[in-house]
């Protein structure tokens, strides 16, 4: 687990930069990764600091509505995909805000779990 608060909790943009390098690389390695992101864009599906399971996705099979580990505009986080087109997924909110288009390949993982409840076809989406 990546911790998102207490002691050692990513406070700098260089902290939280590194946090994500070491969640990506894990997903990249096949690992397993519990994430605690903070914020209110994805409630009520997931709460703020609410634990999740990502894992890393192939990102031939997303759909719309799947909940993926993303960067989009330079910032990575936890997002639905809202469209898909050759190549490229629209990321946005759970508020209906879009962030915009990304190439699949910025698709680092999905999740998997929210707070330990399996999250609906999303591990027929896992990266083998």
């Amino acid at each position: 687990e990546v911790p998102t608060t207490g002691p050692g909790t990513p406070r700098t943009r260089t902290q939280v930069n590194a946090k994500v390098q070491a969640i990506v690389a894990r997903l990249k390695a096949g690992e397993k990764v519990i994430n605690k992101e903070g914020g209110n864009s994805m409630t009520p599906r997931i709460a703020s600091k609410q634990p999740v399971t990502i894992e890393a996705v192939d990102a031939s099979k997303l759909e719309r509505g799947d909940i993926v580990y993303v960067k989009v505009r330079g910032n990575v986080y936890t997002h639905l995909v809202t469209a898909l087109r050759e190549g490229e997924v629209q990321i946005g909110n759970n508020h209906g805000h879009v962030n915009g288009w990304t190439k699949l390949e910025n698709v680092y993982g999905i999740i998997t779990e929210i707070d330990g409840v399996p999250v609906g076809g999303a591990r027929e989406k896992v990266k083998a």
